[in-house]
């Protein structure tokens, strides 16, 4: 059950296509055909912008560097527990 309101303007022509649409796809309403491309466009743009693709070879440079890093030094090492004892993340 929806809880939120979003109210809007928009031009008529553009009105007037969703309208179309949304009939021509047997959606129940206006709404739910708005409802569904806000949705299903929010869902690519956030899954787009919290992860990352690499090339085959940009990850397997980052894997190697991975494995030959240093281990940490001590100035790290008092920043990471400082991080932690403050609460940050």
């Amino acid at each position: 059950m929806a809880t939120a309101r979003l109210d809007m303007k928009l031009d008529q022509v553009v009105k007037d296509k969703a309208t179309k649409a949304s009939a021509l796809l047997n959606k129940r309403s206006l709404t739910e055909y708005i409802v569904q491309l806000v949705d299903e466009d929010a869902t690519r743009v956030i899954a787009q912008h919290e992860s990352t693709t690499v090339n085959d070879n940009v990850f397997d440079r980052f894997m190697l560097a991975c494995e030959n890093a240093p281990k940490p030094h001590k100035a790290l090492l008092n920043a990471v527990e400082f991080t932690r004892e403050k609460g940050i993340e």
